[in-house]
């Protein structure tokens, strides 16, 4: 009736033993108390712990479950199941409790939000197009037209050609010189 641990061979917990141990803790018997913690504590404190994932957290729990134990050790009723089970589930139920406790440490307005958008390259992005559409308003309206084909629509310089009816070296030349004219505009 006993089981290797490894090291020792110890009798498994019965419920007459903690039952008995906890008759003792209602005496004020610290050595049941102590039994009954080395017996349970690792159970409890795994059931916290997974819970809240915070070990100093788990660390409370335990020891909120145990000062319970022994300022009440009737509240356990042997009749509705095991000492251990019994334990695990008031551990995970005060786990859930401190959970729900806890509030958030910093104010909302206060939290960094992480962003990929860098708003000052986009202020700088948006300063340049208005600057580029100003220039592009500025030129003769042939000149402003076949860029909009070639850029804007995406047009080869041939379909620009066969759509405008202008000949291919006049649309090349319009498109050439509304580029240098945009370059100088953006090195001034």
């Amino acid at each position: 009736m006993y089981r290797e641990t490894g090291v020792h061979n110890v009798p498994p917990p019965s419920t007459e033993d903690d039952s008995s141990l906890l008759a003792l803790v209602q005496l004020a018997d610290q050595h049941a108390m102590a039994s009954l913690y080395d017996r349970y504590s690792k159970l409890v404190y795994s059931v916290a712990l997974r819970v809240l994932r915070d070990p100093a957290a788990a660390e409370d729990v335990l020891q909120e479950v145990f000062m319970q134990i022994w300022r009440n050790p009737d509240s356990f009723t042997a009749a509705r199941g095991s000492l251990g089970g019994w334990l695990a589930i008031v551990s995970r139920n005060r786990s859930i409790d401190t959970l729900r406790r806890k509030r958030p440490t910093t104010d909302i307005d206060d939290v960094p939000i992480a962003s990929s958008y860098n708003l000052a390259d986009e202020a700088e992005r948006n300063v340049l197009m208005e600057r580029a559409r100003g220039v592009i308003h500025k030129l003769p309206m042939e000149q402003r037209k076949t860029l909009e084909m070639a850029f804007f629509d995406g047009l080869t310089h041939s379909e620009i050609s066969e759509m405008t009816g202008d000949p291919l070296g006049t649309v090349k030349t319009r498109i050439r010189t509304g580029l240098l004219t945009l370059r100088k505009a953006f090195q001034s």
